[in-house]
This record gives structure tokens, sequence and C-alpha cells, in this order.
């Protein structure tokens, strides 16, 4: 599988496919790679239409270089912005998950004439706050005297280093004005036990545009890769390119 390789001769591992315009580009969440349901999902679902498709992975994410906790935002930012740069070739819709929903909307300020659309699953925009305030007294307490902590998720063990958190606050979109009057679809499962179902509704309210919806899905989690959960995804997108 091809490997671009960034100014710091760092590799980030992605697999495309050539087809028409307009692309998509499917971004993983924290923790997560680009060998999920959802990712295959949809380049099976761009094969099928001819579409030109990207996935790949963020820099300590999966068989990309690096250790995840040497990364910040800011790094995973760089690393999207790199492959619109480098690997994609005309307009893009991109397509985050959960905290790949954060970096599709930096990505769509920082290069707002080369995308034409986004769909967030279970976007999680600005979620450090929430994060901090979450950790316990202990855990906060060890951040600040040490500069990192343990922590565990969903089976996941990973360390997490105090300028991950700082970084985070300085990558805040919805703290000010976003313009965005581009289609912008948000999808998000009623059980999700990691983004709330009222995230959607949040993002909405802080984003300037007439041309977002929000579907909610009563019996889907935050994975949203369940057979319904892909067709609604594929749905989405092919309304944003016929648009």
């Amino acid at each position: 599988m091809p490997y671009f390789i960034n100014k710091k001769k760092e590799r980030i591992r992605y697999k495309s496919l050539r087809g028409k315009s307009p692309g998509i580009i499917f971004i993983h969440g924290l923790n997560s790679d680009m060998s999920g349901q959802k990712a295959l999902s949809l380049e099976k679902f761009a094969k099928i239409n001819k579409f030109q498709f990207i996935r790949f992975e963020c820099r300590g994410h999966g068989k990309s270089d690096g250790k995840f906790e040497d990364f910040t935002i800011s790094d995973w930012k760089k690393d999207l912005i790199d492959i619109i740069d480098n690997i994609a070739k005309g307009p893009q819709i991109l397509v985050g998950s959960s905290m790949g929903g954060w970096l599709m909307f930096l990505a769509a300020k920082a290069r707002s004439t080369r995308i034409v659309g986004l769909v967030g699953l279970a976007a999680a925009p600005d979620y450090i706050d929430e994060f901090y305030n979450n950790l316990s007294l202990k855990k906060k307490q060890e951040m600040n005297n040490k500069g990192n902590i343990k922590y565990s998720s969903y089976g996941f063990s990973y360390l997490i280093k105090k300028k991950y958190i700082v970084d985070g606050r300085k990558n805040k979109i919805l703290n000010k004005e976003f313009k965005w009057n581009k289609p912008l679809i948000l999808i998000q499962g009623l059980k999700d036990n990691v983004v709330a179902p009222n995230v959607p509704e949040k993002i909405v309210k802080k984003i300037k545009g007439n041309q977002m919806q929000i579907i909610l899905l009563k019996n889907s989690n935050h994975r949203l890769s369940d057979e319904f959960d892909l067709k609604i995804i594929n749905e989405s997108i092919l309304s944003i390119i016929n648009n």
C-alpha cells in the first residue's frame, strides 16, 4: 500500500482510487485506522460509482509512522491537508468520523476552495475541553505534574500528553464564526455513548450557512457501521454530488 512522505520524512499510509470528481476522502477517528467498515464501505461505493476516493491513516495511527502520543490535532490536520494538497485531485467531499469530523472542519477552513461538501459521522469537533473536564482530579494533577497520563477507553489504553490538550484548545472551531455555505450533513446515532446526540445541533448553531442537514438514526451507536448506517452514509454523499 502506498505512502505519502511529508517534509519531516514521515510516512502517511493511504489508499486511493482514480475516478470522477468530486473525490471523496475518508478521515478516521481517534485511535482508529483506515481499515474499518465505514472506510471499506465507502471505497466500495466509490468503486461502483467510479468516483475518486482516498482513505489514509494519520501519523501515530495504523501503519503510518510515529507513536500516537507524540502527535496532536494540529499534526493530524497537517496530515489531512498533505493528502488534499498532494494526493487528491480537484474538488473533494470530506467524510469525517468522530475526531475525523473535527479534522474535516479544520481542513474545510484551510482549503475552502477545494472542499465542496462535508459529511460528519458522529463528528466531534472541539471535544478536548469535555475530555479534560471528564478526567478525575487525580488524573488532572498527574497530567500537570508528569506531563502525561495513561488513559483507557473502550478497550484501548494509550498515553495522553499535556501538549495534546493544549494544542486541542488552540484548534477549536466552534468558538468563533464559521461560514460554510456548501452542503454539510451530520449523521448521528441516538444510541451513541461517545458523542452526545445533541452535538450536531450545537454544531449547526455555530456555523453560518443554509445547506445543513442533521440525520438522526434511532438505533445506531457511535460506530455507525451497520448496513442501514452505511446505506445512509452513501446516500448522503450522493445527495451532495447530485446537488
